[in-house]
């Protein structure tokens, strides 16, 4: 039997709907994963799952969004605009989490990537999920996941595993595939040494990210930023550790160029592709092939 153009996949045209909560200050959340979208060539939609009154000091206060708006969100932009990739971010209850698996059966998505960062904690440290809600990703979200990206908190969370090392970023990687999840990076931010190490898991192997780690405070929302890079990339075809390399390299260099806002852990320059500049401290390998690609996306000239 022959090929017709409609047994090919869809072009990917860069759409991505994200699924999450809103951040007052703009360096996390919806803000944050708007701009990186963006800024990576990518078209961001939203269903806003909850509002935040927040800056870099703290989050005092949360809103839900009704589990009808949310779901009518989601149906809204399926409908119509459609999604490449779906990202999401702050699933605060057991409800919106079953709500929005609802509203994307419900639409037919089950075939479009999910990426899902499981948003615990704020890097305030204010906590942004209940018990319940760990409960429903670990039995009902991850196992739809096509990358998960904990850090090693919600690593440890999410499987029990105490992670200290890249053997025990591997363990609990693996321990989220057995959940379901098609591929898991276990970001290493939290863990202590002169570099930072990412480590992806999946069921073809592993891969390790390694980048030198930048002595800063700014860092508010890369957890955010990151998924949603990743989802960009995957948005417009990218193969999966191709997207999660991208993605790091330009979160490295955002975190590098942080504009310095607030009195605690401030934003990072989700613009900083779009800003005419050369990348300085040309680094090399991977690192040095992924910001001269997102140079290339935005038409930038890199120095070297």
């Amino acid at each position: 039997m022959s090929t017709t153009e409609t047994d090919l996949p869809p072009e990917p045209k860069g759409r991505v709907l994200i699924i999450a909560g809103s951040d007052s200050s703009g360096g996390a959340g919806i803000q944050a994963d708007i701009k990186a979208v963006t800024a990576l060539g990518g078209y961001a939609a939203t269903a806003i799952t909850a509002l935040t009154v927040q800056n870099t000091r703290g989050v005092s206060a949360v809103h839900g969004a009704p589990l009808e708006i949310i779901s009518g969100q989601i149906a809204a932009v399926l409908d119509d605009i459609g999604a490449d990739a779906i990202k999401t971010g702050m699933l605060a209850s057991k409800e919106v989490i079953e709500t929005v698996i609802a509203a994307l059966d419900e639409a037919g998505a089950e075939l479009i990537p999910l990426i899902v960062d499981p948003v615990m904690v704020a890097s305030s440290g204010a906590r942004l999920i209940g018990e319940d809600a760990v409960e429903a990703l670990k039995t009902k979200l991850i196992r739809r996941a096509t990358l998960i990206t904990p850090n090693v908190p919600e690593a440890e969370a999410l499987t029990g595993i105490k992670v200290e090392d890249v053997d025990g970023q591997r363990e609990a990687g693996e321990a989220l595939l057995k959940l379901g999840a098609r591929a898991a990076l276990i970001k290493g931010g939290h863990l202590e040494g002169a570099q930072v190490i990412d480590v992806l898991v999946t069921r073809n192997g592993m891969r390790i990210f390694s980048r030198p780690r930048i002595k800063t405070r700014h860092t508010h929302g890369t957890g955010c930023t990151l998924a949603s890079g990743i989802a960009a990339f995957v948005a417009q075809g990218a193969p999966l550790d191709k997207a999660v390399e991208q993605a790091g390299d330009y979160l490295h260099e955002a975190i590098r160029r942080a504009p310095g806002f607030g009195s605690g852990a401030g934003p990072v320059h989700h613009g900083w592709p779009l800003d005419g500049e050369p990348v300085s401290e040309a680094p090399s390998g991977p690192l040095a092939a992924g910001l001269a690609g997102l140079a290339g996306l935005a038409g930038l000239t890199r120095e070297t």
